[in-house]
């Protein structure tokens, strides 16, 4: 996008004013219109597009916060303001100023404020212009990313797909790693098969056994009847292990027999069944700190990570949040029978927000901001979110002014977001019963994205 594709129009009741500023954008080449009567600059608004528009607030019959109400949401709006005016200034900005401009002016503050709303502009096309690349390139569509980290994931998609090998995804909670796990199996030929999901950390470890293997009736107080386990349920397909490290040890030398064989025993039964299945695991853990600590076994290891990947953190790829959120507001408007959109000041805040439970955590936010707002604008005003990476005494230090029901459902969502949701260890931790806890995540209303 060339400058001159920009068009912007200079609102003034000043004559010179307007003049000024025109010269100025005309030099670097943008297509300006300038108008002193903010009655016509009102029919201008609504009978033609801007890029950019920039109205001064003080005039007769129509101000430029009457304009500012009734821009385009695509549009940049930028507002001039008399020296010293905060309070204006401010008051723009919360109804969705891109920025301010103060009389007299200082040429060169202006020129760099539309300079950044120009860069902002040419960002949000290039982004749509690379999600459409994306949509028309990937089979994975809800993996979402054009960065250097994120194009190396691909690739490594596309390569490993068709290779029928072992896979170990690492990284922290709420990167994808399941969805990087449906995209292999999507990508392979065992897609028509079954992809058999399980989080290792969510069934208890007395019962992780015939979970994974299976067992014939009586083999265990309760086993009132056969059951096939996921690697017998997956046979033909796909396994996802998830949350890996969090397998007991004894349990990991089983697990070991039936990848170096691919040969499954139901508990109970003396029968021995050959399967076929491709085995992909993943783990927010350091299995190689596990392995030191006798915590993981390390032939185990070598086994379920012939080829492993480490999914970059959102914080690594802050470059992709614009599309991601273009890629979530379309899930949500479905969701909804909505048409939801985000204003430039919200997406900066999105932008600057430190992701500690990344792609998860900033779903769960776009989803409560669709939730509280009472249109179809989401604005920073409707964020809930705290870093995690904050102590809860910052927190407390910083937050004063709410009350102790918010910062207890801040705290609850940063031990679900720091566990992967898993609520029975969450109960544990927070030492109420699971009872309690769930009541708790209903009254909030705590909304879980699974990524």
């Amino acid at each position: 996008m060339e400058n001159d594709d920009i068009k912007i129009l200079v609102v003034d009741d000043e004559p010179n004013s307007t003049q000024i500023l025109r010269k100025i954008l005309v030099k670097k080449g943008y297509s300006v219109t300038e108008e002193n009567d903010s009655v016509k600059a009102k029919k201008l608004i609504n009978e033609n597009f801007y890029e950019i528009i920039i109205s001064d607030l003080q005039m007769p019959e129509v101000d430029g916060m009457d304009l500012l109400k009734m821009k385009p949401i695509d549009s940049i709006f930028i507002m001039i303001t008399g020296y010293g005016s905060v309070l204006s200034a401010v008051e723009s900005m919360k109804n969705g100023a891109f920025d301010y401009i103060n009389k007299p002016f200082n040429l060169d503050e202006f020129t760099l404020k539309v300079e950044k709303a120009v860069e902002k502009i040419k960002m949000t096309k290039k982004i749509l212009d690379l999600k459409t690349i994306i949509e028309d390139s990937y089979p994975f569509k809800n993996i979402i990313g054009t960065s250097k980290k994120m194009l190396e994931v691909f690739d490594f998609i596309n390569k490993i797909s068709k290779v029928n090998v072992n896979v170990l995804i690492e990284g922290q909670s709420g990167t994808g790693k399941e969805l990087v796990a449906r995209a292999i199996h999507q990508s392979s030929d065992r897609k028509a098969q079954q992809f058999i999901a399980i989080n290792c950390s969510a069934i208890p470890e007395n019962l992780l056994e015939s979970e994974l293997f299976g067992h014939v009736k009586g083999a265990f107080t309760g086993a009132t009847e056969i059951q096939k386990g996921v690697f017998e349920q997956a046979d033909g397909g796909t396994l996802f292990l998830d949350e890996i490290a969090e397998m007991p040890y004894n349990l990991q030398a089983k697990l070991l027999r039936v990848i170096e064989n691919w040969e499954v025993k139901s508990l109970g039964s003396d029968k021995i069944k050959k399967i076929d299945v491709r085995l992909i695991s993943a783990t927010n853990q350091n299995l190689k700190e596990f392995i030191r600590q006798k915590k993981f076994r390390e032939d185990l290891y070598f086994r379920l990570s012939t080829f492993s990947i480490s999914l970059p953190p959102l914080s690594e790829r802050i470059s992709d949040i614009p599309l991601i959120v273009s890629h979530y507001l379309k899930v949500l408007s479905a969701k909804f029978d909505k048409n939801f959109s985000i204003t430039a000041g919200a997406l900066d805040a999105l932008l600057k927000h430190k992701w500690s439970g990344n792609v998860r955590e900033l779903e769960n936010v776009l989803e409560q901001s669709a939730i509280i707002t009472m249109d179809e604008t989401i604005d920073i005003k409707h964020f809930n979110f705290l870093n995690l990476s904050d102590s809860i005494e910052d927190t407390v230090k910083n937050t004063s002014d709410i009350s102790l029901d918010e910062l207890e459902k801040r705290y609850i969502i940063r031990v679900l977001q720091d566990n992967d949701w898993n609520k029975a260890k969450v109960s544990q931790i927070l030492k109420i019963d699971r009872k309690t806890l769930y009541k708790k995540i209903k009254v909030y209303n705590i909304l879980e994205n699974k990524i």
